[in-house]
């Protein structure tokens, strides 16, 4: 008798053709990595024998072949009719007496005398999960199927979703044969995530493919609702080298919205076996996954891709009941570990506008068209090519049109669900979890949809410009100096670490303090004494932290170690804030706090803060943000640099105030920087550096106070150029002194940004390095060389 049921255990990686990729990576690691704490719950699978044999027991081959031979997938109509009833002569065929004994049998062992146990019934196709196509959510999952006649159910209706719309569709969009393609059904205890949490993870960042992070979303129930976009889950960021080292590893986290989540139903029948119920405010407000529980994820996913040697899609599930963590699927990455890591190619938005709706970026690409807004896969042949697919949620099953969008906006899902999977794949750009997007946007009203902003993706009115650049990393020419970047925003730091660097000569507090947090920090020490109207809003922000100022040192430091893990070990210059006092007041509860100051460019800023009375309690948390992530998280690579010091007194006092927060010049081989910002930092170089470790000049402040001008103003703007003789004068001595002193001279202003013909000077002057702005490295860095070779 054929063998048509096989136990996990006694599979592994090389069994892809008899049971598919899904259920020979679970035997894998039942086999392999139990010993590296990776638990999988256990179970049996079909193979793709008992499926083929199935279909010729039925005499269904030929037919299935035969309807499928004559189809073309471009028509959407077609393509449902078809899928449709050749699911039904699946689903009313019967088994093969001997593949039903063998289920039967399995089962029966499996529950142990419990005739109730719930499983889930999984797809396994043999062309599924191979290294150069996912496959993600072509065929149907049953979860919590209870009784050994559900089970065969649901095995059959796993066999017939192999020709689902969209598994017909991407097979032939990939080039897979269909009769070269079986199917294995794996049945395996189901772990009690309803009373728990489940969700999605990757071994890199899915938007940029950065290697050295650990990418988790997580949403209370069972994990379907994160599979499928469903839910906008929590996301956390956990850098792989820091774990290993023991230390605390957690880079990012966002709070997600979790309205809903996936429980048991009370039928055990497939289709009927779940329910979808509403999340407390209570739990949304939390996050779903502890730090430790993070880490312990990260930690199996950092094995299981240690085992496999390339990047990995993995799905996990916690379990309520005895509250351990168990992975559920583990498939190959096929999107970013694929690309072209020697080409860059970079979206560029050329022009901005007003920002209709926001939600979270699925690839860095841009797409502009009429807004077509789908309801139901009825609706799809609607879309046509160049349009902006406009949706509450997509599926797979969606994905024979969402290669015609130019962009692809949803009000529900996540970065890790399988549509995004899907986009990402396609090429197409995707804008995820956007809440009412099918509301804010009119059907045929033309947006531009960009993903190459940052984490979040901006649906902004019109057809805006933008430009593709594309340069390969091999023909970067070497230069006499280095060239470091401006990097404010965290999101895109990953992205921008793979551009052609040496660090970031620039990292601005003030960035993080704005898009991360939101609130001024002395609403944040002053809590309590909030009015209650202030403090609910600040409870919205804060939400998932233990404390308001908690909340704040946190971010700084989610904020601060993202930039350092990116770049490690290149230096990454973290400036103090250097928020103005109107700049401060805008933050919440920023009105109680802040001075109106006639000039807030030329009043109450940088070090001048720091030693004030007033403002050091907020000072002491930036010291805390920045001391954790130097000696706790070890990224040693963070440097800190002082903005705005009017005279020799006040960089003395801010020194001795960094000394006394845990931030002391040469401790741990800290490097404190002062930015050379006002004439007098020039002139009174050799004075200011007995207390610093170099400079890094700030051309748009010294451009300002030199002239004695106001960039901002329209009436004497056109005066404004670093390139004038009396900045360059002051730029000369700061070059000049730092050099003689044998101290870091570095640049970050705007002016080698905007005039390469200033960084080709600053270059002959003898700087250290230049900081530009990240859409300016590959042009300056050109320039630089050809100038350089003359």
């Amino acid at each position: 008798m054929a063998e048509y049921v096989v136990w996990f255990e006694r599979l592994g990686k090389g069994d892809v053709e008899t049971v598919g990729g899904k259920n020979a990576s679970l035997g894998e690691m039942i086999s392999n990595l139990a010993a590296a704490g990776v638990s999988v719950p256990g179970g049996f699978a079909t193979t793709a024998q008992a499926y083929r044999d199935f279909l010729e027991h039925n005499d269904l081959t030929r037919k299935i072949n035969d309807a499928l031979d004559k189809l073309d997938v471009n028509d959407v109509v077609a393509l449902a009719e078809t899928g449709a009833e050749i699911r039904r002569w699946v689903a009313e065929a019967p088994f093969q007496p001997e593949l039903e004994q063998q289920i039967r049998d399995a089962f029966a062992q499996i529950s142990d005398g419990n005739a109730e146990l719930a499983v889930a019934v999984r797809s396994s196709a043999t062309a599924e999960d191979l290294p150069d196509a996912s496959f993600a959510g072509q065929q149907e999952t049953f979860l919590n199927i209870r009784g050994v006649e559900n089970v065969l159910v649901a095995v059959k209706e796993v066999f017939a979703s192999l020709f689902n719309d969209r598994a017909i569709s991407y097979r032939v969009h990939q080039g897979f044969d269909h009769a070269g393609v079986a199917l294995s059904a794996g049945i395996q205890r189901m772990v009690r995530s309803e009373t728990g949490a489940a969700g999605v993870m990757f071994t890199l960042d899915t938007e940029s493919g950065f290697r050295d992070v650990v990418f988790i979303t997580a949403s209370y129930g069972l994990g379907e609702m994160v599979v499928q976009g469903a839910v906008n889950p929590d996301e956390f960021y956990v850098h792989k080298k820091t774990l290993l080292n023991k230390r605390p590893s957690i880079l990012r986290r966002n709070l997600g919205s979790k309205l809903q989540k996936m429980i048991y139903g009370s039928e055990a029948s497939a289709g009927k076996s779940v329910q979808i119920v509403d999340v407390s405010r209570e739990d949304r407000m939390r996050f779903a996954l502890t730090d430790a529980q993070v880490e312990d994820l990260s930690r199996q996913a950092i094995e299981i891709e240690k085992h496999y040697g390339h990047p990995m899609d993995i799905e996990w599930a916690l379990d309520g009941d005895d509250n351990k963590m168990y992975i559920v699927q583990a498939r190959p990455e096929t999107v970013k570990s694929r690309s072209d890591v020697s080409v860059m190619e970079r979206y560029l938005l050329k022009q901005k506008g007003k920002v209709l709706v926001e939600g979270r970026a699925i690839g860095q690409r841009i797409g502009a068209g009429p807004v077509r807004i789908v309801n139901n896969i009825k609706e799809m042949g609607r879309v046509q090519d160049g349009d902006v697919l406009v949706t509450d949620m997509t599926d797979p099953d969606w994905e024979p049109v969402m290669k015609r969008a130019s962009a692809i906006i949803t009000n529900r899902g996540g970065r890790t669900c399988h549509a995004a999977i899907i986009a990402r794949e396609l090429g197409v750009p995707a804008i995820v979890g956007c809440g009412d997007a099918t509301e804010l946007l009119s059907d045929g009203q033309v947006v531009t949809a960009s993903c190459a902003e940052g984490d979040t993706g901006k649906i902004y009115e019109g057809r805006l410009e933008f430009e593709i650049q594309r340069n390969s990393i091999e023909s970067m020419p070497k230069l006499p100096f280095k060239i470091m970047m401006n990097v404010g925003n965290p999101d895109r730091a990953f992205d921008f670490a793979t551009l052609p660097n040496q660090g970031v000569g620039l990292a601005r507090l003030e960035f993080i303090i704005n898009r991360m947090i939101g609130v001024h920090p002395k609403a944040l020490l002053n809590y309590d004494s909030l009015p209650r109207e202030l403090q609910q809003t600040v409870d919205k922000r804060i939400a998932g932290y233990t404390s308001p100022v908690d909340f704040y040192v946190e971010k700084l430091v989610e904020g601060i170690s993202t930039l350092a893990a990116a770049f490690h070990p290149e230096k990454v210059i973290v400036r103090l804030s250097d928020f103005k006092s109107n700049e401060y007041a805008n933050l919440i509860g920023g009105k109680l706090y802040e001075p109106e100051e006639e000039n807030p460019m030329l009043g109450f800023r940088g070090a001048s803060r720091y030693i004030s009375e007033n403002f050091r309690d907020c000072f002491e948390l930036e010291c805390r943000a920045l001391k954790k992530v130097r000696e706790q998280m070890g990224f040693t690579n963070v440097e800190v640099m002082v903005p705005f010091v009017r005279t020799v007194g006040e960089a003395e006092h801010a020194i001795e105030l960094l000394a006394k927060n845990g931030l002391k010049r040469g401790e741990e081989g800290l490097r404190i920087i002062m930015m050379c910002e006002l004439p007098t930092n020039a002139l009174l170089a050799d004075d200011f550096l007995q207390h610093f470790d170099g400079y890094s000049i700030g051309s748009n402040d010294l451009t300002q106070l030199t002239l004695g001008l106001d960039r901002d103003s329209g009436i004497v703007s056109h005066l404004f150029d670093e390139r004038d003789p009396a900045v360059k004068k002051l730029l000369s001595m700061a070059i000049e002194a730092c050099n003689k002193a044998g101290k870091y001279i570095g640049i970050c202003g705007q002016g080698p940004s905007d005039h390469p013909d200033l960084a080709k000077w600053l270059m002959e002057q003898g700087i250290s390095s230049v900081s530009l702005n990240p859409d300016s490295v590959l042009g300056t860095w050109f320039y630089l060389a050809e100038k350089h070779g003359k």
